[in-house]
């Protein structure tokens, strides 16, 4: 079965208070203080926000028999970025974003403890759901620090590990039960073809972009060169500097 097109059934924008469903939008005036105690003048600030507003970004990969690093990528629809085809734009955009690659990805529950066993354990459950992948949670290995998924009008917060795991036993389940996640299709990339894929906007998702990315650099993969750095000649082997200095969450 393929997706073939998604339609609204009903708009309920007009009727809907800013405090109700999923998303929540808090339409506040603000004003900056500084220290001489003086303040700007009062602006307008919308704050979007999702249950926990947090979540796990987990980047699923293994080393084949070839020595390549092969990543898991799921394929499903995204309403928001369908409807762009609704909208006049600046710069006029040909594609139709039915659906988009992503890693795997979920929010942060309640009930998830805090620091890296936490997000372990998330990004095992979000495997289980979003790959139909049973994964230790204590095989994550974290990938950096934590970024603002789009600081200017959501206060998300995105942590990336990253879980080494054999993808053959990848296959598309029903996700969280819900319409939104029923349909999806699991890919193996290599990991060079899923970053360019990235650079050249064939998977426009920033954040599998950061991850792959991340993920490159924690293994010491360069894929500008097609090689680990390990097998750099020597005068450049002491010369590599790891950027993605991985980091236990508090």
């Amino acid at each position: 079965m393929k997706l073939r097109a998604i339609e609204i059934v009903e708009d309920r924008t007009r009727e809907s208070r800013c405090d109700e469903g999923f998303l929540t939008l808090r339409r506040l005036r603000v004003r900056n203080l500084y220290d001489d105690g003086s303040a700007s003048e009062p602006y307008a600030c919308d704050v979007m926000s999702r249950p926990g507003s947090d979540a796990v970004v987990a980047v699923l990969y293994e080393v084949d028999d070839e020595g390549r690093i092969q990543v898991l990528l799921r394929e499903a629809p995204r309403v928001p970025v369908y409807l762009r085809r609704e909208k006049t734009l600046v710069h006029p955009d040909p594609r139709e974003y039915l659906t988009l690659h992503e890693v795997v990805a979920g929010i942060v529950e309640a009930d998830d403890p805090p620091g890296a066993a936490g997000l372990g354990r998330r990004a095992a459950a979000e495997t289980r759901e979003e790959a139909g992948i049973e994964a230790d949670p204590a095989s994550f290995a974290p990938l950096g620090g934590e970024t603002f998924a789009s600081p200017g009008t959501t206060d998300e917060k995105l942590y990336y590990v990253a879980g080494r795991t054999p993808l053959a036993g990848a296959r598309a389940p029903r996700g969280d039960g819900s319409p939104m996640e029923e349909w999806c299709e699991l890919h193996r990339f290599e990991l060079g073809a899923a970053i360019r894929a990235c650079r050249t906007g064939e998977i426009p998702d920033m954040k599998t972009e950061v991850a792959l990315l991340r993920l490159a650099d924690h293994l010491g993969w360069i894929p500008q060169l097609g090689c680990f750095a390990s097998e750099l000649p020597e005068g450049l082997t002491g010369r590599h500097d790891p950027l993605g200095v991985a980091r236990v969450p508090r």
